[in-house]
């Protein structure tokens, strides 16, 4: 997966550079885990982070989509928690 292109691409949803930068740091962190490849049988690239993302409430932030997505593959699958964008 290309990040810096993630990256670029995450502008099109609500969030600032830090929050853009973060998410894509974690989408890579979890392509290269093979999670999504073992679990859904698909591999992680910008398309699909973009299609998942863009699946969650249109009222959500770029993190609220991520954490939304993140928390579904958790909830159906388990092992995914990791990957969620913590918010302090």
């Amino acid at each position: 997966m290309n990040r810096e292109r993630l990256e670029s691409e995450l502008e099109r949803f609500e969030g600032d550079a830090d929050a853009r930068r973060v998410v894509a740091r974690q989408a890579r962190d979890l392509a290269d885990s093979g999670r999504v490849a073992e679990d859904l049988e698909f591999e992680l690239t910008v398309e699909t982070v973009l299609e998942n993302l863009a699946d969650a409430p249109a009222d959500h932030s770029l993190v609220e989509r991520w954490n939304w997505w993140i928390g579904s593959l958790e909830l159906s699958h388990g092992g995914y928690e990791r990957f969620q964008v913590r918010v302090y």
